[in-house]
């Protein structure tokens, strides 16, 4: 069981490996301000930690802020969002830190999500965006009436989140079944509405493992409505797509040299979901740490960023 000195401990033995890639933290960080995105991490795979460690751990990462998941076993349930977000967005204050993105279970207004507790105690403590729950297709059913079928679910949503005042965002995944994996499928509904009112989390990760060589078109389709980038990189096992560390696998650093081309100035998310583990054994949390020196780095060097 991880106590608070292990915690500590731990961040002792990578201060050094900290300082040599040139991540400092969020209190010292002035390379950081000068760069035109806020950065970000999600934070899935730290899964059992306390908030306060969770933030001390983003503060050593020189990050603006996380990406962290308030949802059905996430770090906060959503039966417990107005006791226990409070609690973890005051943790990142005192890391000079924010939610950049809440990452949600949310696709539509209903009382089982409980869309508008959730969402309404976040954008109350200052959280600007979320990402929603996926929709996934029936395949025995018309691809495009089902299409058709989620346009009033979001209409919706979008207008509860326009009185709110928090931004939804859709992610693109990759898989059989998945809303979004094509890319134009969402983007032929998301394109009826500005950009601050419904937006992609555009992940290149997912949209490669679709694309393969195609991905610039696909970036190019939809790059009026980014409201967040996921970098993160996979390998081909067989026919299944592995994660694994960014520049390791198929992602190209040329959609690090698009996003500059086009001046693109919306927060980016680093996620690291090929770490398996523990984060509560001292052993494994060393292991993660270590990660996100590498690939903060290969994040950076792709960006440019000093």
């Amino acid at each position: 069981m991880t106590t608070r000195r292990s915690f500590l401990h731990n961040a002792s033995l990578l201060a050094g490996s900290l300082a040599a890639s040139g991540l400092t933290t969020a209190a010292a960080a002035p390379a950081a301000n000068a760069r035109p995105n806020k950065l970000c991490f999600f934070t899935k795979h730290l899964q059992g930690l306390g908030f306060d460690d969770i933030a001390g751990l983003a503060a050593e990462m020189g990050v603006d802020g996380v990406e962290s998941p308030i949802r059905p076993k996430g770090h906060i349930e959503p039966e417990k969002v107005e006791d226990e977000l409070p609690r973890y967005i005051e943790a990142l204050k005192k890391q000079n830190l924010e939610m950049t993105l809440l990452t949600s279970g949310i696709n539509e207004v209903s009382q089982e999500q409980r869309t508008e507790a959730v969402l309404r105690t976040a954008a109350k403590l200052g959280v600007k965006r979320f990402r929603m729950l996926y929709y996934k297709y029936d395949l025995d059913k018309p691809i495009w009436a089902q299409l058709q079928e989620v346009k009033p679910r979001l209409k919706d949503l979008i207008q509860l989140c326009q009185e709110i005042g928090i931004q939804p965002l859709f992610q693109n995944h990759s898989g059989k079944d998945y809303f979004g994996a094509p890319v134009w499928d969402i983007y032929s509904l998301m394109q009826e509405y500005p950009a601050e009112q419904f937006s992609f989390c555009y992940d290149i990760y997912h949209a490669t493992v679709e694309g393969g060589m195609q991905w610039p078109l696909s970036a190019a389709l939809t790059a009026d409505h980014w409201g967040a980038i996921y970098f993160k990189d996979f390998q081909w096992i067989g026919r299944k797509a592995e994660g694994c560390p960014l520049g390791q696998g198929q992602v190209s650093p040329d959609f690090a040299k698009l996003l500059l081309k086009r001046g693109y100035t919306g927060p980016i998310s680093l996620h690291v979901e090929y770490l398996k583990g523990d984060a509560r054994d001292p052993a494994v949390l060393k292991q993660f740490r270590e990660a996100h020196v590498r690939d903060f780095a290969v994040l950076k060097q792709w960006m440019g960023w000093a």
